[in-house]
């Protein structure tokens, strides 16, 4: 193959979108016959199959998926390129929609997007919260822009995305003012002190685990939660200790009127950006994650 089509490319990128010829027929304002040459074309000049015929909808095969990749990554660029070119509308603001890992807290995810709420053209900014697998999903189908999240993503997702750490910073615990006598003897006064923790489901957790086992030490947990702003709600109430990430130490104090009972850069929580992308070309999450590694995080 010396050299590729891009018109036979784009009939293939739609109707392995559809999912069917028929359907790409109609979105293309093409006839089925004129659709079906070019599929045909398109697999000569790859000399391998691109579709598996599923019942009434075609499937991608192994070749086919790579291709659609590709072709993805080719046609989003150039519609990318035909937007900048044509501008955006006097007035109208920019869009940047952000899927957020719900393991992290309101604090972070405030202090990560506050670039953008300071930028110098009008941004319109879309938080959609939800599990990771979820947003990987949807980053993927190009209806998200940016995902935030405490964790890279993992190897065997089944999506073509990329990680781009933020930063890292070391934990702080805090408390109400009757368990400051626990910062006399920290970490070692963390043993028996009531504790509210993150869900086993959590990265922190897992750290903060490993940590405390090396310590030897065994807190008194009073809960655990998926979400760490339910987790610090308890933890302003003064029934026990929680712990956060130091580079938002001074917004916990703030905002919950708790005292720092003492920190430790031995368990560290890291800060990802994970986009379609390898290189970013939003100019507002450029922004965001620019600012995190060079100010929140430096």
């Amino acid at each position: 193959m010396e050299w590729l089509n891009y018109h036979h490319l784009r009939y293939f990128w739609v109707v392995a979108g559809e999912g069917s010829i028929t359907l790409a027929a109609k979105k293309l304002r093409r006839s089925l016959p004129t659709v079906s040459a070019q599929l045909q074309a398109m697999e000569k000049a790859c000399g391998e199959k691109l579709f598996i015929r599923t019942g009434r909808r075609l499937a991608l095969s192994e070749t086919g998926q790579q291709v659609f990749r590709y072709a993805d990554e080719i046609f989003s660029i150039g519609e990318e390129l035909m937007e900048t070119l044509r501008g955006h509308p006097a007035g109208r603001p920019l869009r940047m929609t952000v899927g957020i890992n719900d393991a992290l807290s309101s604090i972070v995810v405030h202090r990560l997007l506050e670039p953008a709420f300071h930028y110098p053209k009008p941004v319109r900014i879309l938080c959609l919260q939800e599990k990771p697998g979820r947003l990987l999903a949807s980053l993927a189908l190009h209806e998200i822009d940016i995902v935030l999240s405490d964790a890279p993503a993992i190897p065997t997702v089944k999506v073509r995305v990329f990680s781009h750490l933020l930063g890292e910073c070391g934990i702080t615990f805090f408390g109400a003012a009757k368990h400051a006598p626990l910062r006399r003897g920290f970490p070692k006064s963390l043993d028996g002190a009531p504790m509210f923790l993150p869900s086993d489901t959590a990265v922190l957790r897992a750290n903060l685990d490993q940590w405390f086992e090396r310590l030897e030490v065994r807190p008194r947990i009073l809960g655990e939660f998926d979400g760490s702003t339910l987790l610090q709600s308890c933890g302003q109430s003064g029934a026990g200790i929680f712990a956060a990430p130091s580079a938002i130490e001074a917004g916990i104090r703030k905002l919950y009127g708790v005292q720092v009972i003492g920190r430790t850069g031995d368990v560290r929580e890291r800060y990802y950006a994970i986009s379609a992308e390898r290189k970013l070309k939003h100019p507002v999450v450029t922004a965001v994650v620019m600012a995190a590694k060079h100010k929140l995080f430096a």
